[in-house]
């Protein structure tokens, strides 16, 4: 950890973990809403599983990953990660990925008659692979203008970085 950070700089990162952290709490509650106030009440109730399967996965991941870059900005720069919270992500890891298979069991099973039904759902789902791939991973998300040569490089996403180095105090 840099302990030596400029303050300016520290405080520009903490500012981004917030804007990180807000946006994807953010996002997760405009899919919950969206799903349940316009796509759910047109849907077939035999049907429904399949969006909840395509989505669930997605909104858990979204707040995980929301959670973890507001309590980041409690350690970066100057710690490392608590060792509590580096294996609640490590299992986490491990949960969203019987998540999301579970997920894909019920988008398959409740497939939707309607081609974008079935679309609406299928891609909530691979959204959510998109985002567990994104933090537990590879970093995929990258500025526009940088993404085609940077995303390439394979990098170990900053969560994982986190978890890595966690390390009990004292």
């Amino acid at each position: 950890m840099d302990r030596d950070m400029d303050p300016q700089r520290e405080a520009t990162l903490r500012r981004r973990y917030l804007s990180l952290g807000v946006g994807e709490l953010v996002a997760a509650a405009v899919f919950l809403v969206i799903a349940l106030q316009v796509v759910l009440p047109g849907w077939a109730s035999l049907e429904r599983p399949a969006l909840w399967g395509g989505l669930a996965p997605l909104l858990v991941i979204l707040v995980q990953a929301g959670a973890y870059w507001l309590l980041a900005r409690s350690w970066t720069p100057h710690a490392t990660m608590p060792p509590a919270l580096a294996t609640t992500y490590r299992v986490f890891r491990g949960a969203d990925l019987v998540l999301l298979a579970a997920g894909l069991v019920l988008v398959v099973r409740h497939w939707p008659a309607s081609p974008g039904g079935a679309a609406l759902a299928l891609g909530a789902w691979a959204f959510g692979v998109v985002e567990y791939l994104n933090y537990f991973v590879v970093r995929l998300s990258y500025p526009v203008t940088r993404w085609p040569g940077t995303v390439t490089q394979w990098r170990t996403p900053r969560l994982m970085q986190d978890v890595r180095g966690s390390r009990p105090r004292g």
